[in-house]
């Protein structure tokens, strides 16, 4: 009769084990939210210059802020202040003036003084496929 209550203990001791150690990946897979609720995200080409859209979605609490477009060497590029909750902007970067330096985005809000940065640097590679095909 030991016996048996021992294995049960050993069991639950194990299942306990099993999911404890189960649930701490879960929980750091949380996402946070981010300070600054703006996003920055490609959106194409117009005539081989790159199109980026940025897109705040604020509250009462937020609203208003400062949008920053700033070199590899911190000069300021762009600057604006915007007093709106919502609100979405484009941006065209001319590849000939600013060629292959990275470029930082910074979105600061006022009235919560945090902000949030976004790096854009440009890659170019050469891209060619092969495709060889069976004839029948």
């Amino acid at each position: 009769m030991k016996k048996i209550f021992s294995n049960n203990r050993i069991i639950a001791i194990a299942f306990l084990t099993v999911f404890t150690v189960a649930l701490s990946p879960a929980a750091m897979a949380i996402e946070k939210k981010p300070l600054v609720p703006a996003e920055l995200v490609f959106v194409g080409n117009i005539k081989n210059q790159p199109v980026f859209q940025l897109t705040v979605t604020g509250s009462s609490a937020q609203d208003e802020f400062t949008i920053l477009i700033l070199d590899e060497a911190g000069n300021s590029l762009y600057r604006e202040s915007i007093k709106s909750e919502n609100f979405s902007k484009k941006f065209l970067l001319n590849t000939d003036e600013i060629g292959d330096n990275t470029l930082r985005f910074e979105v600061y809000c006022k009235k919560t003084k945090q902000s949030v940065a976004y790096e854009v640097s440009q890659n170019s590679r050469f891209v060619q496929d092969l495709a060889i095909t069976e004839v029948k």
